[in-house]
């Protein structure tokens, strides 16, 4: 074997690194230097995001196991986004890691989460159905740990019970769909199972097939949280602690959302128009429709991001749909877009949760009079979240538009943009139903006037600065389309 093939894997390797040097940190320090594990954990993993922007780790492209780990340019940058993301999850979570419940357990917090977002790695350079799955269990049985945290709260077992149930029959429906595929095609290789439905494209369907890829979808629609795979978001999304609560929104469905699309372009792109089109469209609607209405009912405010989450997981995957580079390039803006949008939110539902206890939406009428600087950041939240101008959100909705547009004649793929086009005001109204409480309250506000922690309020400058700087500086979005045109997946037919 030769093992310079691991120099492929210089993400992956740099991440076990850090994970290595956290874990021996919480191990052997003296019991006076924990106390700063946190900090340590942040800082390093500060170095290995930047790290992650060097030229040594964004060249051409690279493979390795026998084409089964591809890296390259559109890899590493959807990696450096999710580590963007990590980093302020980190800096979010450090006031509750060191608090009392949590303190002794800190350091399994922490190795979960890298260990985690390895997985996630792997599943975004597969390029074969054994390490993805690998990948997949890796990114999702610690999450159950995670969801569990907080050992003493009802809601916190509950929700792991239902993630890990859950978690467990969409794998085996999953792996289910990949033995199908495995008998239809004699292959798990990417490129492999491509070659072979290619060659046998404008055959009549087998029904086996269709059935293979509406089990495969639904494994990767757990997730992603698309309906009807969605029904233990919300509750996890509550039970969980608010920091693995932001982890789950945004690190693990914007992995999921990108190893989706490599997976139905890459793999079942020569099928597209005759088997797994009308199910993509389907899922969209439903995903962004039913997401939308239960949204509207929701006033606990982790409840209220979990059914948005669902709605904003509809309109991701537009960017499958595009069928050209300007859709890939579109669906990883999104996803930039949406970690600082969705982190900021739930940076100011953790500041006050941290300090109050408080998540209905109704104790935060009158917010702005006695925390005007949260009100702010999440009015920002909220807006760039439905897509108002000029924040980042609207860029990012007519760009993942513009995307599934381009280059269409398909009038069901016009109804389909229009359908989510239409969606977008029912979001706006109970998006801007949190704006009113806290802005236009008459009440005497029910939060009292504090301060939040230094680490609380790094991590919402950096969400704010985000939201802002990519709603007016569009180089960001041609970077990713250059490089998405440069390298991009393989077409659908």
């Amino acid at each position: 074997m030769d093992y310079s093939q691991f120099l492929a894997m210089k993400q992956e390797i740099a991440l076990l690194v850090v994970f290595l040097l956290v874990f021996l940190y919480d191990l052997f320090m003296p019991k006076r230097a924990q106390r700063g594990l946190s900090g340590f954990t942040i800082a390093l993993f500060a170095i290995f995001t930047l790290g992650g922007f060097c030229p040594s780790f964004n060249g051409g492209m690279q493979s390795a196991f026998g084409g089964m780990y591809v890296t390259g340019p559109v890899m590493v940058t959807i990696k450096n986004i999710l580590n963007v993301g990590v980093l302020i999850v980190l800096i979010q979570a450090a006031k509750w890691a060191n608090s009392e419940h949590q303190v002794i357990r800190r350091g399994e917090f922490f190795g979960l989460l890298l260990l985690t977002l390895f997985g996630m790695y792997l599943m975004i350079s597969a390029r074969h159905f054994l390490l993805f799955v690998i990948g997949l269990e890796c990114a999702s049985l610690p999450l159950s740990a995670m969801v569990a945290f907080e050992k003493n709260r009802y809601e916190s077992h509950e929700a792991a019970i239902k993630y890990i149930l859950t978690a467990v029959f969409s794998s085996a429906v999953f792996m289910m769909g990949l033995s199908f595929v495995y008998g239809l095609t004699g292959s798990l290789y990417f490129d492999a199972v491509a070659a072979s439905l290619s060659a046998s494209a404008g055959a009549v369907v087998s029904p086996l097939l269709v059935v293979a890829l509406a089990f495969v979808i639904s494994g990767v629609g757990f997730k992603l949280s698309l309906v009807p795979f969605h029904l233990w978001t919300a509750d996890v999304y509550h039970g969980a602690p608010t920091s693995v609560t932001s982890y789950l929104s945004v690190i693990s469905k914007g992995a999921a959302a990108f190893a989706f699309l490599v997976i139905l372009t890459q793999v079942f792109g020569a099928v597209y128009s005759q088997v797994w089109e009308w199910m993509l469209y389907a899922l969209i609607v439903l995903t962004i429709t039913v997401g939308n209405l239960f949204a509207l009912r929701q006033t606990n405010m982790k409840r209220f991001l979990a059914f948005s989450s669902i709605s904003q997981a509809g309109y991701i995957m537009l960017g499958i749909v595009g069928d050209n580079a300007m859709g890939m390039a579109s669906l990883m803006f999104y996803i930039l877009v949406y970690v600082f949008s969705n982190l900021a939110a739930f940076g100011v539902i953790q500041a006050i949760e941290n300090q109050t206890g408080k998540l209905d939406r109704d104790d935060y009428r009158g917010l702005y009079k006695s925390n005007p600087h949260l009100s702010v950041v999440m009015m920002l939240a909220m807006f760039s979240l439905a897509g108002i101008p000029p924040f980042a959100g609207f860029f990012s909705k007519f760009f993942i538009f513009a995307g599934a547009l381009q280059g269409t004649e398909s009038i069901a793929l016009y109804v389909l943009v229009l359908i989510a086009l239409i969606n977008t005001i029912p979001s706006l109204f109970y998006y801007l139903l949190v704006v009113k409480a806290m802005f236009l309250s008459s009440d005497e506000p029910v939060i009292p006037a504090f301060r939040s922690a230094c680490s609380e309020r790094v991590g919402m400058w950096v969400t704010v600065a985000g939201i802002l700087l990519l709603g007016v500086v569009s180089c960001f979005y041609n970077e990713i389309l250059t490089m998405c045109q440069s390298y991009g997946l393989v077409s659908l037919v």
